[in-house]
């Protein structure tokens, strides 16, 4: 699969071209707007009034196709204090990452709501090219995990690449998330669940010839359940990590990366917002209250041989 496969493959309920396309989705998910829309319209497709229908779907928090990153710093030992939230640009990249290898972690999932409400299966993806001397080797993990509305999922520390090769330019890295409700997928959600797909994926320091086929079963699988009925992609990212000095530039350092799907590009001030290691959530500083969005965060950190 191409470089730009794994994200082209699975648009979002927001990247939907078609009214009709929009509202089929939201009735096999079982959304209570579009089933309430439907019924009261006589079944009009007329989008502009579908979006702006009981509050709004464009409002809903599965809608946006954006994104807003933040970055939060390794905390010093012991420490229990508030940690601030920075955009990534913001941040030093670590140019002793250059030319080495490090871990990728899934530490939080946060499905703050996802259409058709209740438990949701969510197959989070990821992608990353793994630099192996001068080739680029395409590496996919994807995983499973069971959600409730509102909540995160019981994951911290969950391993995606380890020793993933960094070159002297840095990393691409992509995720998607899949809501999926099709009961017939229950297998494929099975296989995922395996010892096999538990341990996150070890790369080397030489090109490893088993990673091509175990990449593409990874995505077929993913692209698979994308294409199904009643299964839909909520959240996916692109991201360019590296040690360039441009002021828009995502610069590459251990730490937490939180992807949040958003409206705008700006609808978090992360001056507002904090870690709290003492209650191990991001929080707003005058309330404590929880971000009202859908987000994952990643770990960077540097491999260790052992």
């Amino acid at each position: 699969m191409n470089q730009e496969s794994l994200l082209q493959s699975f648009p979002t309920i927001g990247e939907y071209k078609t009214s009709e396309d929009i509202i089929a989705k939201l009735e096999e998910l079982e959304e209570p707007e579009a089933i309430a829309f439907t019924k009261t319209q006589n079944q009009s497709k007329d989008l502009e009034n579908f979006l702006n229908f009981v509050g709004g779907v464009k409002n809903q928090p599965w809608y946006p196709a954006t994104h807003q990153y933040g970055y939060i710093a390794p905390r010093q030992p012991g420490s229990s204090k508030p940690q601030p939230i920075l955009h990534p640009s913001a941040i030093e990249a670590d140019p002793t990452l250059k030319n080495s290898r490090i871990n990728i972690r899934l530490d939080r999932l946060r499905v703050y709501k996802y259409p058709g409400g209740g438990t949701h299966n969510v197959m989070v993806t990821f992608e990353a090219q793994n630099q192996v001397g001068n080739v680029q080797e395409a590496v996919s993990f994807s995983q499973t995990y069971r959600v409730p509305e509102g909540n995160s999922a019981g994951i911290a520390g969950y391993a995606i690449f380890l020793g993933l090769n960094v070159g002297s330019e840095g990393i691409k890295f992509k995720g998607v998330t899949i809501n999926v409700k099709n009961e017939e997928d229950e297998a494929v959600l099975e296989a995922l669940e395996s010892s096999t797909f538990q341990n996150g994926l070890k790369l080397l320091t030489t090109a490893q010839p088993a990673i091509a086929p175990f990449t593409a079963i990874s995505l077929g699988l993913v692209k698979l359940l994308a294409k199904r009925n009643r299964n839909v992609a909520v959240q996916k990212f692109d991201l360019g990590l590296d040690f360039d000095s441009a002021a828009l530039a995502i610069r590459l350092a251990e730490g937490n990366y939180i992807a949040v799907q958003v409206p705008h590009e700006t609808a978090i001030d992360w001056n507002k917002w904090v870690y709290k290691p003492d209650l191990g959530a991001i929080v707003h500083k005058a309330d404590d209250s929880l971000l009202e969005y859908n987000y994952l965060v990643f770990r960077v950190s540097r491999y260790q041989d052992n």
